[in-house]
């Protein structure tokens, strides 16, 4: 339907759990989900639309930055009429007394790309999520005594960098990724709900971090505080 999701309109859900990576779809599609159908393959990002507690729902990779996650957001949202969108993710902590594992749920996303005035014109550069969707999230981690921290995300262009901006500093950013903030944007713009639930992978500050396979198998709870939304 689109040069980059060969999914049936019908074939994707209301609602697309969104981690990053690939592989993280295909886990969540294996030890959570029933009823799977692969509906998109095109360049290697897997979805699967399937059901969770008899719900459907599509699991979607987005791959990484802000520019893959716009255009997968922008075609799910305008093309196939998805009402919501929750990125599970990584991301770096910027505060020491943030542990490795920790869940982080995305009040608001800061960027100092331009990634809102290329799309729109607008110098906008903070974003909030949608609180229906927080609230309802932080009501079912409350039901299971799961601590979840709300946080302002950074949403970074930058993966390798060899200082902490002071722009994260100035803004109160607790923690950095690279998507959130194109996510949240395009939901504010189509008039959709999008959020973000990170787990940290790694703190920029005390050097403590996941390995690689950690980062795609230690996201239990987040992939189920995602899916008891549904």
């Amino acid at each position: 339907m689109t040069p980059h999701n060969e999914a049936k309109l019908g074939e994707i859900a209301k609602t697309v759990i969104m981690p990053g990576d690939p592989n993280r779809v295909k886990f969540i599609v294996d030890n959570f989900l029933d009823n799977t159908k692969l509906v998109n393959q095109v360049r290697g990002i897997l979805a699967y639309t399937g059901t969770y507690k008899g719900k459907e729902v599509t699991v979607m990779a987005s791959g990484m930055g802000m520019p893959s996650m716009g255009i997968y957001a922008t075609e799910l949202f305008n093309v196939y009429d998805v009402d919501k969108i929750i990125r599970i993710g990584t991301c770096g902590a910027l505060k020491a007394d943030i542990s490795v594992e920790s869940i982080i749920l995305a009040k608001e996303a800061y960027t100092t790309s331009n990634y809102a005035h290329s799309l729109t014109g607008t110098e906008t550069n903070i974003i909030a999520a949608s609180t229906e969707l927080n609230n309802k999230i932080l009501e079912i981690a409350k039901k299971s005594n799961l601590d979840i921290m709300l946080a302002t995300v950074n949403t970074s262009d930058i993966f390798y960098t060899e200082y902490i901006d002071e722009t994260i500093e100035k803004n109160n950013c607790e923690v950095v990724e690279m998507e959130t903030f194109a996510l949240l944007f395009l939901a504010n713009h189509f008039n959709k709900e999008a959020t973000s639930i990170l787990t940290v992978s790694d703190n920029l500050i005390t050097k403590e971090e996941l390995s690689a396979e950690e980062r795609e198998t230690k996201l239990h709870k987040a992939i189920v505080l995602a899916l008891e939304t549904l």
